[in-house]
């Protein structure tokens, strides 16, 4: 064999090695199945080697069209208003979440991945994992894992970030000085670790009185937002209407629970086949409250 024939071979082995390691763009995941997945591509270039131009990413999530969303009429006494759903005629839904027991990185991951718009109502003992677990809790592989940090890389994955309380109290059952420092101090928490004020507050149960909206409103807050409907263990949504069916401008309830990520990945993708878009919370609520601040 000569040399030159000799080089030949050897090189075309080379680069068959090299294509394979490299999964040859053949794009087979772990799972055997045919995608994308595969193709290795260098930050910042598109599979063909060129550079992919810039293309800035704005809010998550459906956006409210102009003249879609009705106005949430501003309230007499001048307190921040108690919404439970957003009103629109669009097919679009709305997903929060509460507390922050179980902190599952792959919950955040989906969130940044898939850039799914949510709101998170943290409450700081289960944020901090500190005093008494909450029974639903219980057996999650996460809990109070990353505590701040797990809510700043949410917040960095393009949630919402919102005040859920200090310790969780049935607010009603305080007096006034006592309501506002569970929000007023959840709010100066919330500052203080991530340097982002609440403006919606959610009050545990869902219980509330006069005192709750005078309180919200010294703690800075424009707006207490409540549901429509709960998301139980498996993705399985709990109807508070008679029909058991999704409504335009449903506002659904979460929370921190384990196999989190499973959960939600199921709801996400239940919602999506029954024909709703996920809504940008923020962008819908200033649109009905009429305010480019989104203060009531």
């Amino acid at each position: 064999m000569s040399p030159a024939k000799s080089w030949a071979i050897r090189s075309a082995a080379a680069f068959t090695v090299l294509a394979v390691s490299a999964g040859c763009g053949t794009g087979v995941d772990r799972d055997g199945k045919s995608g994308d997945e595969g193709t290795v591509s260098a930050p910042g270039a598109s599979p063909t080697g060129s550079p992919e131009p810039a293309s800035p990413k704005g809010p998550p999530g459906a956006l409210p069209r102009p003249g879609e969303v009705k106005r949430i009429p501003r309230s007499d006494d001048g307190l921040p208003p108690v919404i439970s759903s957003i009103p629109t005629k669009r097919k679009v839904v709305f997903l929060t979440i509460d507390d922050g027991w179980e902190q599952d990185p792959g919950f955040v991951a989906q969130i940044r991945d898939q850039r799914i718009p949510i709101a998170a109502f943290v409450m700081r003992d289960a944020v901090e994992a500190r005093g008494a677990v909450d029974p639903t809790a219980q057996g999650g592989r996460f809990l109070g894992a990353g505590k701040w940090g797990y809510v700043r890389d949410l917040r960095d994955a393009g949630a919402t970030i919102e005040n859920h309380t200090l310790t969780h109290p049935n607010l009603p059952t305080l007096g006034y000085e006592q309501q506002k420092a569970e929000i007023c101090g959840s709010s100066k928490l919330i500052r203080k670790h991530l340097g982002t004020q609440p403006t919606l507050f959610r009050p545990p149960f869902g219980s509330l009185n006069s005192l709750t909206r005078k309180a919200a409103k010294a703690c800075g807050i424009d707006a207490l937002l409540l549901w429509t409907a709960t998301v139980q263990p498996g993705g399985k949504i709990a109807y508070q209407v008679p029909d058991k069916k999704l409504r335009p401008g449903d506002v659904l309830l979460l929370h921190f629970r384990p196999n989190l990520s499973r959960d939600f990945r199921i709801l996400v993708n239940k919602i999506k086949r029954r024909g709703f878009e996920l809504g940008n919370l923020d962008a819908y609520l200033k649109a009905a409250t009429g305010n480019p601040s989104g203060n009531s």
